[in-house]
C-alpha cells in the first residue's frame, strides 16, 4: 500500500554542515499490517513519519501509495490542493500530545476532520458519536477535553484519526503521557482497531514489549532501519 524507496532527509544547522538524519530508507506497508519502530531519542523516528504521512518533503528517495509516487525525490507528483485531500482521506496521525482543540468537545473535535471535507455538520457529528462510543467514550461526548483523563483523550484522538476511514494511522509516541495502565489499554486498542478494520498502524514507541507484538517491529539506527532483535 505505501512503499518508501531510499529516502533520505537532512536538515541545515547554522555555520555547519548539513546534518543527514535518514540515509536511505525502505519501508513497504501493507494494508492492514501493524508496524512498530524503535529507536533512541533524535534517530529520526519522527523525521520518517512526517515523510510517510506527506508533511514534510524528503530530499531524495521516492514515495509511493498504491503504486502511485507521491514524491520523487525532493518533488511532489500532487499539487498542494491535492496533497491535503489525500492526506484527509487517506492518512491518519496521532501524537504523543494529543492536539485536541480545547474549546470543542469530544464529539466536535472527531467530528472536524469530516465536517472540513464535506462541509455538513449533522452527519459529520452523528458519524463521530457512533465511533466514539466503540472506543468506549458514550458517557464522554459533549466534554471538553480539560474533563478528560489523558487516556480518555487519547481515545478521542484516535477516533478523529478513524473519522474519515484512512488506509493507513501514523501514531508518535501515543502512550508517551501516560502511566503503563492507560499505556498498555491504547495499544491492545491500536491493536485491534488494525485487525477489525484492516487499518495499517505504523506506531513510534519506546515500548519494546509491545513494539515485540507487531506484525513486524523494526529498529532504526543511524538513520536506517533494520529488523529488531528477536
Amino acid at each position: 500500500m505505501l512503499e518508501a524507496k531510499k529516502l533520505v532527509k537532512s536538515y541545515a544547522l547554522p555555520g555547519q554542515p548539513p546534518l543527514q538524519i535518514l540515509k536511505g530508507i525502505d519501508l513497504s506497508v501493507g494494508a492492514g499490517e501493524l508496524i512498530t519502530i524503535i529507536g533512541a531519542s533524535g534517530s529520526g523516528k519522527t523525521t520518517l513519519l512526517n515523510l510517510l504521512g506527506t508533511l514534510d518533503t524528503p530530499d531524495g528517495g521516492e514515495l509511493l501509495f498504491d503504486g502511485k509516487p507521491l514524491f520523487k525525490g525532493s518533488d511532489c507528483m500532487l499539487s498542494k490542493k491535492e496533497l491535503a485531500r489525500f492526506r484527509n482521506r487517506k492518512i491518519g496521525f496521532v501524537f504523543q500530545f494529543h492536539h485536541l482543540l480545547s474549546d470543542f468537545t469530544a464529539v466536535e473535535n472527531v467530528a472536524m476532520a469530516e465536517f472540513i471535507a464535506t462541509g455538513k455538520l449533522k452527519p459529520a457529528r452523528e458519524k463521530a458519536a457512533v465511533l466514539l462510543e466503540s472506543l468506549g467514550l458514550k458517557a464522554r461526548l459533549d466534554h471538553l477535553p480539560s474533563e478528560l483523563s489523558g487516556g480518555e483523550q487519547q481515545r478521542v484522538a484516535i477516533a478523529r484519526s478513524l473519522m474519515n476511514e484512512p488506509n493507513l494511522i501514523l501514531a508518535d509516541e501515543p502512550s508517551g503521557n501516560l502511566d503503563s495502565r492507560n499505556s498498555q489499554l491504547l495499544y491492545e486498542l491500536m491493536a485491534s482497531l488494525c485487525k477489525e478494520r484492516k487499518t495499517s498502524f505504523v506506531i513510534v514507541t519506546h515500548n519494546e514489549e509491545f513494539a515485540a507484538t507487531a506484525d513486524r517491529c523494526l529498529h532504526m539506527q543511524d538513520g536506517l532501519l533494520h529488523a529488531c532483535p528477536a
